[in-house]
């Protein structure tokens, strides 16, 4: 079927739509115009359209990505610099001194003195772990970054907050997986130390231009349906610990007494032995001495022997009355059991 060009031509110009203009017309639409300096104001808004597009800042905290038709060129610092204008050369501004956070199990609703946190059931995925000895635990914390690769952090990963996530995540896991549910609660700086060094390793190999500042392990619980029971175990297991200290304490007291008493008993059944030792080698001595000299003079040494031996008894028996054999008659009034008592 054939077109009617000029029909169809008069139906759109009634229409009002029409060839949009071309760059000719604009220019000489413009050159039509009878706005006196209209040069002029057309080269100021060219020249702010060139400044506003080849100068840019870059904060103190900040490093400016530069890319030429897309490709990565160099990396500005902070201050004011110059480029190529727009859609020649583009800049990424990208916060390399500023610190930023993840949080996993929680979110903050509102930060201040007072942070207050929210914990719902939306997040249970990211906080309920299981532990070593297959208990079930609560593991909130955070993570605070940030960025030391700008080149990598904008071209290396495609998402690099999921990433980040994901792999502090894994990690965790796999670090509150070795340990009990004990170590968990109670070792929390141990396990926040071993999950960063982990997640710095991970996040290297994925090139992701990220370093990890700290790891801050929030409190760690068990679930609340299953708290009762976990205060009970560990009142239990802190009665035994109790009871297992008495015990050592006791241990720790007695045996040290009995191994000095027996001690004490052995050196002084070693000093009794060397006294009877010596004694029985002083008195073989002394009897050898004796029977020397009682060889050489026999009435001499028999007569200083007893006399000696009288010297050690007389003392002894206490107060003596000698009479004569010969004597017959005694007085009558001399008591001698009264005198033997000391009374007149």
């Amino acid at each position: 079927m054939a077109w009617d060009w000029d029909k169809l031509k008069q139906k759109h110009q009634r229409s009002g739509g029409g060839v949009p203009p071309g760059v000719d017309d604009v220019v000489q639409k413009l050159k039509n115009l009878k706005v006196p300096g209209g040069w002029i104001i057309m080269l100021v808004v060219v020249v702010i359209y060139i400044g506003s597009s080849t100068f840019y800042t870059v904060g103190v905290d900040e490093v400016g990505v530069v890319q030429r038709f897309g490709k990565y060129v160099r990396t500005a610092q902070p201050g004011l610099s110059f480029k190529f204008p727009r859609g020649i050369e583009k800049v990424t501004k990208v916060p390399v001194r500023r610190i930023s956070k993840e949080e996993f199990g929680f979110r903050t609703v509102e930060a201040g003195v007072r942070t207050q946190y929210a914990v719902s059931k939306a997040y249970e995925g990211e906080y309920l772990m299981l532990t070593g000895d297959l208990n079930v635990a609560v593991v909130p914390w955070i993570v605070q970054y940030r960025v030391k690769d700008p080149y990598k952090f904008l071209f290396k990963v495609r998402d690099v907050r999921n990433t980040l996530r994901d792999l502090g995540e894994s990690t965790m896991r796999l670090v509150v997986g070795d340990r009990s549910i004990n170590e968990v609660i109670s070792k929390r700086e141990e396990i926040a130390d071993q999950t960063r060094s982990f997640l710095q390793k991970e996040l290297d190999e994925a090139e992701a231009g990220i370093y990890v500042v700290t790891i801050e392990m929030k409190k760690t619980n068990v679930p609340e349906p299953v708290q009762p029971s976990f205060n009970e175990v560990n009142q239990a297991v802190q009665e035994k610990e109790r009871m297992v200290y008495q015990a050592k304490e006791e241990y720790n007291k007695a045996i040290p007494a009995a191994k000095g008493n027996a001690e004490k008993t052995i050196k002084s059944a070693e000093g009794y032995a060397l006294d009877r030792i010596n004694r029985a080698k002083g008195d073989a001595s002394r009897f050898v001495a004796l029977y020397n000299e009682y060889s050489r003079a026999k009435d001499v040494t028999r007569r200083r022997l007893y006399l000696e031996t009288l010297k050690d008894v007389l003392p002894k028996i206490g107060s003596k009355y000698i009479i004569d054999a010969d004597q017959k008659n005694v007085l009558p009034f001399l008591d001698l059991r009264r005198e033997a008592r000391g009374q007149k």
